[in-house]
């Protein structure tokens, strides 16, 4: 009787610590600001992000009025996820690259809009930058995303600047 007690615990021990520590490979739509998103697993712990959309920007001054624009753009992002094992000791999700991460940011973003009456002079303005997230993807597939960032903007006419990365994304996981 002390041997299947003991054998029961154990692989019921095991059972419930089971949830993947490692990245997968997903595809996801987002609303907030429109876009098609593919994260390549290339590592235990490491992903490729791409993300082909628009971003939303907004300008009121006093001389030029109020104005606003959807610009379309492409970003990819090396993410490392660093917390998988304390969400484990939690009991929380990690599946589905449900974890924080260090990434390392490119973008590369139009200066006429889509939409919109906000025009830049300049026809394309760049992002290289580090930042912190963290991705929830909830049983649902809703998911969440949110980049917190300070890096280097560049536009066509050769300016560089100190920039901030705020990024917000809410939409769906697509497939398994």
């Amino acid at each position: 009787m002390k041997k299947l007690l003991f054998f029961l615990t154990f692989f019921g021990s095991l059972n419930v610590s089971s949830q993947e520590t490692t990245t997968a490979s997903q595809f996801s739509l987002n609303l907030l600001a429109p876009s098609a998103e593919y994260e390549l697993a290339v590592a235990g712990r490491s992903t490729i992000d791409m993300n082909l959309g628009v971003g939303f920007a907004y300008h009121n001054s006093s001389y030029g009025g109020e104005a606003f624009g959807l610009f379309p753009g492409i970003e990819a992002q090396y993410r490392y996820y660093y917390n998988f094992g304390n969400r484990v000791d939690k009991g929380k999700k990690t599946s589905e690259n449900s974890a924080n991460y260090i990434a390392g940011v490119a973008s590369i973003t139009s200066g006429k809009p889509i939409i919109g009456d906000l025009e830049y002079t300049d026809d394309f303005a760049g992002f290289v930058g580090p930042a912190w997230g963290l991705q929830r993807i909830y049983n649902s597939g809703f998911k969440l995303n949110l980049n917190l960032g300070l890096g280097m903007g560049f536009n066509e006419g050769g300016n560089a600047y100190l920039t901030p990365l705020f990024g917000l994304q809410l939409g769906w996981k697509l497939g398994r």
